[in-house]
């Protein structure tokens, strides 16, 4: 017994020695690149070294420019110091594109910030086409883009996002009809870390000509969005006295009227941090926190307007003009700090989630003179939400539990279905159904029902790994991951 417990010990060690030699000359030979899925567990493989990506990229950058069509010129660069205290900006970067030329007549702004105007993932401008070929739609437009989680902001025909290219952090203006690059700014950053690889993670705001953006390390720079000059820039860590979270700063600005709100994360009352979104300038800060990787959001409960933010140990409502607490709701999680948004449900009711096996909670506001009181209505473990956020339709909430699609009664918590695998991706709600984009790249239409998983179609739309929050404007719905980016034609 012992010889063969010796001989099978003997195989599995042969077994993997031959294992890690093909994995290294994969890597080596190949240039393989080892991801993580977002359960931490299952890698997920590329290939492709990062200096070739990065040389796909400029080499697409220049063909698009010399092609024709708007043009690119050279792109402006920050200065490497540190913005002084007062936020007044180093140097303004001569933007691609030059000139102050104004926002193209006939668009709005209908997806100016992350996940939507309200940020609750909800695409509500026109119907959306549901029958789609059996191959996928054909892209508009598609290319390499750099590293990093953020989304796309789309305003006045242009998308715009942050992106890492080698050692920059750039902020990047496209034509939403093209894909052609029109601008960048770009000033020194490369944070990185193993799980989710490089790159800035915060989706830039749009707001009123202006385009707001937070690096992966703090930077926070205000551009004019028709140009890429910076307005002015800080270092929202730097004023807070904050020290970054292990996958760094994530949370998009929020612009609330002479308002821009961020969330550093610091002690001593600067956890949330409002900055007067003309200027630059302090206007208010507060709370001791730490931070998480949400967003801050608007939103008007038991009719008082407020900001709703989710720290790493609780759900608060603030006063707009001074940062005032209203409510807190404690809502942590013991592995990491909380990362789904928070979903407004109905006049005083917030829907909480996140993974980690903390589940879900249904919270009820009450008004007490000039605060509220806020009181638990149901629990669940049902609806775990990680990386993603859920949306409600027509009184139900869908959303990823973990890496499964599934629906929950807003009222009750009761789990109506559960079926579709998509992985760590992320989704949206447009005309009575979900688009979800999964984990692996695939755009899924899923009908919004509470009767059963009902998928209607899918396709592969970019390659590799994909948790960035697809954008939807115009009828198009535009994509992106670490690698690449496409926009689709989604009007009926």
């Amino acid at each position: 017994m012992t010889a063969l417990l010796l001989r099978i010990l003997a195989g599995v060690v042969v077994l993997a020695a031959f294992a890690a030699g093909v994995m290294g000359f994969l890597v080596v030979g190949f240039d393989m690149q080892i991801e993580f899925a977002g359960n931490g567990m299952r890698p997920l493989f590329s290939f492709g070294a990062p200096d070739a990506h990065y040389e796909a990229l400029e080499t697409d950058r220049g063909n698009r420019t010399s092609a024709g069509g708007v043009s690119a010129p050279e792109a402006s660069r920050a200065p490497d110091r540190t913005p002084d205290d007062d936020g007044a900006p180093e140097a303004a970067g001569t933007a691609m594109g030059g000139g102050t030329a104004p926002t193209p007549p006939g668009h709005d702004a209908p997806w100016s910030d992350f996940r939507g105007p309200s940020r609750d993932g909800l695409y509500t401008e026109t119907a959306i086409r549901t029958q789609w070929p059996a191959a996928g739609l054909e892209p508009l437009w598609s290319g390499p883009i750099g590293g990093g989680y953020a989304s796309f902001v789309v305003a006045g025909g242009r998308a715009f996002t942050i992106e890492q290219r080698r050692d920059e952090e750039v902020v990047a203006a496209y034509d939403v009809d093209t894909g052609t690059e029109l601008w960048t700014h770009a000033w020194s950053g490369h944070f990185r870390e193993t799980m989710g690889g490089p790159g800035p993670r915060a989706t830039p705001t749009w707001h009123d000509g202006r385009l707001y953006a937070l690096g992966a390390t703090g930077r926070f720079a205000c551009l004019d969005a028709a140009t890429g000059e910076i307005v002015w820039e800080r270092n929202i860590l730097t004023d807070a006295g904050a020290s970054n979270l292990p996958w760094a700063m994530s949370g998009a600005p929020l612009v609330v009227d002479d308002l821009v709100v961020v969330q550093p994360g610091g002690t001593r009352g600067w956890s949330v941090a409002a900055y007067d979104r003309l200027t630059g300038d302090v206007v208010w800060h507060g709370l001791d926190d730490v931070q998480s990787y949400t967003s801050p959001m608007l939103a008007t409960l038991g009719e008082v307007r407020q900001i709703v933010v989710v720290t790493a140990e609780r759900a608060l409502g603030l006063r707009p003009a001074d940062g005032t607490p209203l409510w807190e709701y404690p809502w942590a999680v013991r592995v990491v700090p909380n990362i789904a948004q928070p979903l407004v449900v109905g006049n005083t009711r917030l829907f909480l989630s996140a993974g980690y096996g903390k589940g879900a909670a249904l919270v009820e506001l009450t008004r007490e003179g000039d605060r509220f009181a806020a009181a638990t209505v149901w629990e669940t473990n049902r609806m775990k939400n990680k990386f993603s956020s859920s949306v409600l339709i027509d009184g139900y909430i869908y959303g990823l539990d973990e890496s499964i699609l599934a629906c929950i009664d807003a009222g009750t918590g009761e789990l109506m279905w559960k079926g579709g695998r998509y992985g760590y991706g992320q989704l949206l709600a447009a005309d009575d159904h979900l688009v979800v984009l999964t984990e692996r790249g695939d755009l899924v239409l899923v009908r919004a029902t509470p009767d059963g998983h009902d998928e209607v179609a899918g396709f592969r739309a970019i390659e590799g790994k994909t948790w960035n929050v697809p954008a939807m404007a115009g009828g198009r719905i535009l994509v992106r991951n670490a690698r690449q980016m496409a926009a689709f034609d989604l009007s009926p």
